[in-house]
């Protein structure tokens, strides 16, 4: 499986990431988010990063003039959007993004199934918050579209390798606090998803 390491809020942890394995790393770009990142910390990291690493912008309602604006200006590759835009938003952007579910029930997994998009477990706070969605409900589901995240760590992500996911997200279980990653946890978490 893929793996995304999101709320990179420095250079080190980003390489951390990186030199680990990690395919993908996010920038929050949502100012409720204690991993927030302004534009101009966000540019300062990625003018530093190593090529073939996919850096992805995560928002949270905001216009899609926004949202192109602020990859172009700090580098992002992808847009995550943690938010239902209508189609009129996700037809207008630029930028290549993904689309993210949080999931209240089994029916909402199959939402774009026709598309790569990130599945998260519902909750009021936007991302981070660490709650796992229900496994269960990918059995018999074709996952190979879906980056699943939410409660993800280095000693449950074998448990869904089984699923066949595209990739797998994880913010806070591989961190020492909001926005500092754990050097060993990130390590441990990429090598058993991988």
């Amino acid at each position: 499986m893929r793996t995304k390491i999101c709320g990179i809020t420095s250079y080190e942890d980003a390489m951390v990431a990186i030199e680990a394995g990690a395919n993908a790393l996010g920038f929050v770009f949502y100012d409720k988010s204690p991993r927030y990142l302004t534009k101009k910390q966000a540019k300062e990291i990625i003018d530093k990063l190593p090529p073939f690493v996919e850096k992805v912008a995560l928002f949270v309602n905001v216009s899609a003039e926004e949202i192109d604006t602020t990859c172009k200006e700090v580098g992002a590759t992808l847009a995550q959007l943690h938010f239902d835009a209508d189609a009129a938003l996700y037809a207008s952007l630029q930028t290549p993004h993904i689309k993210v579910i949080r999931a209240k029930s089994a029916e909402d997994i199959l939402k774009f199934q026709d598309e790569y998009r990130l599945i998260d477990a519902y909750c009021e706070a936007y991302g981070g918050a660490g709650k796992r969605i229900n496994i269960e409900w990918f059995k018999d589901v074709d996952c190979s579209k879906i980056i699943l995240a939410g409660g993800l760590d280095a000693h449950n992500v074998t448990e869904v390798k089984k699923y066949g996911f595209f990739g797998v997200d994880v913010s806070s279980g591989v961190e020492k606090s909001y926005g500092i990653k754990d050097a060993k946890k990130v390590e441990d978490f990429i090598e058993n998803a991988q």
